[in-house]
């Protein structure tokens, strides 16, 4: 309107005083070059009024009249001033003693504060959205068995996670369905055991390895050894090994990248919410593409390969990367002793869940245990924090007593009886993990494999500090006293 006003007095003026006409075509282009400026810097301020302030307001508004709440919030940060915070002193505290099991307040700080202060059912800030924490059992399995797509998947690291894998996990909709119809059969049981040879090598090689530090050791002392970067180095190696077979080296490579690429993804995890902050050229910015660009090259080239054989009618590969190209030319085209392994692995998984938490984000107005949640917020399921939690597992939730599951899961917690299961170590519903029959197979061959060999236990330099730095971890190694057996 005001450019309207301008022009017609400019018109008028030119209309009296021809002699202006040619001042008028001077003035008009930078004048409307200007309104436009102004408009567009009004639009985008509002725009970030919208995101940074007034949203944010409305959605805990709309929270606390339901009676949730939480922490307060601050524009832009949220909550991560408060979360670098206590994680810090959660990390300067001393270590636990060895044999507690109680960990949520180091792992899981943010979440254990927030539900101390405000009840289990409370709400933190990440950036401007915010996340509600839901910890009731029937709740999570209800979130994720999301049966008409309700939830959606919410990580909050947006183009971070597309660096990190770019896969099944962070699909939606048809386009999730097709890839985890075509990758499901190379996970079948059946297929997986075609893969134990290569499981028993990687393990050999394990048991090589520490029997050569067992002898280097002084008048048969037993050897310490930091079990955390060994059982890293194994996983990396089963993985590479039976995912690539033949081409082993490159997805050594491969992994080997992606735990950079992890550790970098961690330096940026309090600014990823600032909009444009991945399109920056910072240093790490900068390396994660690359990484990123290297791992797609490599995996391009083995799949060009292996799918030219393949079209050549060679023999398919019995390792994963040859299972899974097998399954969509195809689609397009002793009791007792194994039984208590389960039980040890399932109790650890309760007690050291290495996924601390899911996110999934409500796309549109949703009810939930009596609460309407408005579009745009994040549903907080802290697995791990369920895990410990007293009120579904008994007073004993923070001790190790695999015995729990000797019934099975679903009796596993104090409720017993036929009450549906409150243990989630490879998530839920539809979405839950699809190799952990893999991992699980993984771990009962190395466990009977290096228990066959050696006898250990913890070392006195052990400390006993987990720790979550995108898994949970120990902070200082896991050292312990290896002899070899008779």
């Amino acid at each position: 309107m005001a450019a309207s006003m301008l022009v017609g007095l400019l018109g008028e003026a030119s209309s009296s005083h021809p002699w202006k006409k040619a001042a008028q075509q001077q003035l008009l282009p930078p004048l409307c070059a200007a309104v436009l400026a102004v408009a567009i810097v009004a639009w985008c301020a509002a725009r970030a009024a919208e995101w940074a302030w007034l949203r944010p307001r409305r959605l805990e508004r709309a929270l606390r009249a339901q009676g949730i709440r939480g922490t307060a919030y601050r524009p832009l940060a949220g909550d991560a001033p408060l979360s670098y915070r206590l994680a810090s002193e959660a990390r300067s505290r001393a270590p636990l003693p060895p044999g507690c099991h109680a960990i949520v307040p180091r792992a899981m700080p943010l979440v254990h504060h927030t539900m101390n202060e405000h009840g289990k059912n409370s709400v933190t800030w990440f950036g401007p959205t915010p996340r509600v924490i839901i910890t009731k059992p029937d709740l999570v399995r209800q979130v994720l068995s999301n049966k008409f797509g309700h939830f959606e998947r919410a990580d909050g690291f947006g183009q971070v996670t597309r660096l990190l894998h770019y896969g099944l996990s962070i699909h939606e909709g048809s386009k999730w369905a097709k890839h985890r119809r075509i990758i499901n059969p190379a996970f079948h049981l059946h297929k997986l055991k075609r893969m134990l040879p290569a499981f028993a090598s990687c393990c050999a090689d394990l048991v090589s390895r520490w029997e050569g530090l067992v002898a280097a050791a002084d008048d048969g002392e037993p050897c310490e050894v930091d079990v955390w970067p060994e059982m890293q180095r194994l996983t990396g190696d089963v993985i590479s090994r039976v995912a690539f077979g033949s081409s082993y080296l490159e997805g050594r490579r491969i992994f080997e990248l992606q735990e950079e690429q992890v550790h970098l993804a961690m330096l940026v995890a309090n600014k990823i919410h600032i909009p444009g902050y991945m399109m920056l050229p910072t240093r790490v910015n900068r390396r994660m593409k690359r990484i990123a660009a290297e791992i797609e090259g490599i995996l391009r080239g083995m799949i060009a390969t292996r799918e030219s054989s393949l079209r050549a009618g060679k023999e398919t590969s019995d390792d994963l990367l040859g299972l899974l190209l097998e399954s969509n030319m195809e689609r397009s085209g002793a009791p007792a002793a194994a039984a208590a392994v389960t039980m040890v692995l399932y109790e650890v998984l309760r007690l050291y869940m290495p996924v601390s938490a899911l996110h999934r984000r409500t796309y549109k107005p949703m009810e939930l245990g009596g609460v309407r949640y408005p579009a745009g917020v994040i549903l907080t399921l802290p697995l791990l924090s369920i895990h410990h939690d007293k009120d579904v597992w008994g007073p004993d939730a923070d001790e190790f007593r695999p015995d729990r599951f000797a019934e099975g899961i679903a009796r596993a917690a104090s409720s017993g009886g036929d009450a549906p299961p409150a243990f989630f170590p490879f998530g839920w519903g539809p979405r839950s993990c699809i190799g952990q029959t893999f991992a699980l197979l993984e771990a009962k061959i190395g466990l009977a494999m290096i228990l066959g060999k050696f006898a250990f236990e913890l070392s006195p330099s052990y400390a006993h500090a987990p720790v979550h730095v995108a898994l949970v971890q120990p902070e200082h190694g896991a050292q312990v006293k290896l002899r070899k057996l008779p």
